[in-house]
């Protein structure tokens, strides 16, 4: 499958509940179809998931029903945590934060070759993902 981009959980977020809180040249991209699919790390529902769990996050929507509304916006497509995403996030060149969730979205984008588009400031500092915020 050929990808441009890949959506960070937050970003992800983003687009269901906020999306004026993206920057006007993100959310171009993002609604652009022609820029589809959109790519997701099957990682990222869960982090919903335990964000909401934990109360780190509010959703518009009780959780499963947001989910599952979440994952079918039309030209997302959720990527599977296969065995290559596994090895690369345990492989990342350089430093990277310890956060599992975000090495396996990172490793998802590199996997891809394809551009993460994300608000965390230590993602768009890796330089060895391409990123990008606005």
């Amino acid at each position: 499958m050929s990808l441009k981009y890949v959506l960070d959980t937050n970003a992800w977020i983003l687009t269901v509940e906020s999306p004026g809180k993206i920057p006007a040249y993100v959310l171009a991209i993002i609604s652009d179809m022609s820029n589809a699919p959109l790519g997701l790390s099957a990682i990222s529902p869960w982090e919903v998931a335990k964000k909401v769990s934990i109360g780190k996050l509010d959703l518009s929507l009780p959780l499963r029903p947001w989910l599952v509304r979440a994952t079918k916006q039309e030209g997302l497509t959720v990527l599977p945590l296969s065995t290559e995403v596994c090895l690369e996030a345990n492989s990342l060149p350089g430093t990277f934060h310890r956060d599992p969730a975000d090495q396996i979205i990172v490793a998802t984008a590199r996997l891809y070759k394809a551009t993460l588009i994300t608000s965390d400031k230590r993602i768009l500092d890796y330089p060895h993902v391409a990123s990008l915020w606005g």
